[in-house]
């Protein structure tokens, strides 16, 4: 298996792995999946300033990992929010693992000191990959998200990458 940083070339085929939890899962809470031109433009954005990472196999995407704003204010910078997805049908196969594992290096890196993952409830493998890479909880915003008809909890999680921020003199 090849990890390598996303192209705006394999956003047709991320978005078909993205696409089923969408439609059919509480995994992401957006109600319809995006066009492939807003998903290209949201790889770009993770590149520009995080990272997004793409596991392939045979020459075919199989997952991928990214980091994205944790929140606007500046204070955060050094904080980012990570989203793992694989093919539903190769999942339990270490592909998530090794992409994260992959994304933590590389946001290290950077600069970035803590990440953060949103979990939306019930959803034991999703937390059992968190756990399995250094994420650890610590908390639970209830019903913070209505989809299907219902609403549902987000337990998140937290990992560090680094004691400081890269750039010395930065508070």
């Amino acid at each position: 298996m090849e990890i390598r940083p996303a192209q705006r070339s394999d956003a047709a085929a991320l978005l078909e792995i993205y696409r089923p939890f969408v439609e059919t899962t509480t995994v992401s809470f957006e109600e319809a999946a995006p066009g492939v031109d807003e998903f290209a433009a949201r790889i770009e954005k993770a590149l520009a300033r995080w990272q997004w990472l793409v596991a392939c196999e045979a020459g075919a995407c199989v997952g991928y990992a990214y980091g994205s704003s944790h929140r606007e204010r500046s204070a955060y910078r050094w904080s980012v929010e990570v989203s793992a997805y694989v093919d539903p049908r190769l999942q339990r196969r270490g592909i998530g693992r090794r992409l994260y594992l992959a994304l933590f290096e590389d946001l290290a890196r950077r600069g970035y000191c803590s990440a953060y993952a949103g979990i939306a409830l019930p959803n034991e493998a999703s937390i059992a990959l968190h756990r399995s890479v250094g994420f650890t909880p610590c908390g639970v915003f209830h019903k913070v998200g209505r989809k299907f008809g219902r609403w549902h909890d987000v337990a998140w999680f937290e990992r560090a990458l680094r004691e400081e921020p890269a750039e010395p003199g930065t508070s």
